[in-house]
């Protein structure tokens, strides 16, 4: 099994492990505090010691600091991203509210020192906004990231789901360059690749964050023509490729974007993420690249 290396995630940026682990169905794997540390330890032999967490994910921040503490050690072998701007909010007692999104400068700065303290750390080496927000004023957005980077309390910055327009809107006020676009890249999903978000990041050499790489599943369970085709070249591609799995070829598929993404796992299965780590030694040419996009779209390139 190849060893996960760490990639470097923009020219000013920091250095992540090329496979991240994905903490937010952390409350749903049932696991007591031990056996989350073990987890942690498992997957940072393997290289993996970027993980990705969100203060929108539940209890998933708490249950992952409860970890933490039972060997504080651990944190300075890992690199911690967590993400704001999402907020789920319960009805109150005659008074209805919606979930929205919040980019306000007391959001930012709240919603961190939350995340800060269930994770039980100083510091996170990344703070994402989690959503693009319809009134984002980025001179606000800009304000809280240097109060958090001075302050020491976060090393570095970026989006997730921003479109090429909204990430060069926000880097315009900072002083710092944004390090990472955490997007959704999957064989099903190419809508990153075609309305210019992996081109931006291509030219500026910022590595996207790849979430979402199976599809929460439909490439498996789906039964459209679309998903049948898919696993249908999917399988043939593993057998070619001397895959282990599906899983495997798909991750390797993201990987192989010239806009070099760090691949998110979302699995709290040790063995899947074994397997995906599997992906890294596969070598897949641009012609079996392209005949999974073929097999997805149900037509040729020409």
């Amino acid at each position: 099994m190849s060893m996960v290396q760490k990639v470097l995630m923009a020219e000013q940026g920091p250095e992540f492990s090329q496979l991240v682990q994905g903490y937010w169905r952390l409350g749903a794997w049932n696991m007591d505090a031990q056996a989350r540390l073990t987890f942690l330890k498992q997957h940072v032999e393997m290289g993996i010691t970027t993980v990705d967490n969100a203060a929108v994910y539940g209890d998933s921040e708490v249950l992952f600091g409860e970890a933490l503490k039972l060997d504080p050690a651990m944190r300075e072998k890992i690199q911690i991203v967590s993400k704001f701007g999402i907020n789920s909010i319960a009805p109150a007692t005659g008074e209805i509210r919606v979930s929205h999104y919040d980019s306000s400068k007391a959001l930012i700065l709240s919603s961190t020192e939350n995340s800060l303290k269930r994770l039980g750390v100083e510091q996170l080496d990344a703070l994402l906004v989690h959503r693009p927000d319809f009134l984002m004023d980025a001179d606000q957005v800009a304000e809280a990231f240097y109060e958090l980077k001075q302050s020491g309390k976060v090393k570095h910055f970026g989006v997730s789901n921003f479109n090429a327009s909204q990430f060069d809107l926000l880097q315009s006020r900072l002083d710092t360059p944004l390090i990472t676009n955490q997007v959704e890249i999957n064989p099903l999903n190419f809508a990153v690749l075609e309305d210019g978000t992996t081109d931006q990041l291509q030219q500026y050499r910022i590595r996207p964050m790849a979430w979402s790489c199976l599809a929460g599943g439909s490439i498996f369970s789906e039964q459209s023509d679309q998903a049948r085709r898919l696993r249908g070249a999917l399988i043939e591609l593993a057998e070619e490729l001397g895959a282990d799995s599906i899983e495997q070829v798909i991750f390797a598929w993201v990987l192989k974007h010239p806009s070099n993404p760090a691949a998110l796992i979302g699995s709290g299965k040790i063995e899947r993420v074994k397997d995906a780590v599997g992906a890294l030694a596969l070598d897949m040419s641009r012609e079996q690249w392209y005949r999974i996009w073929v097999a997805s779209k149900g037509h040729g390139v020409a």
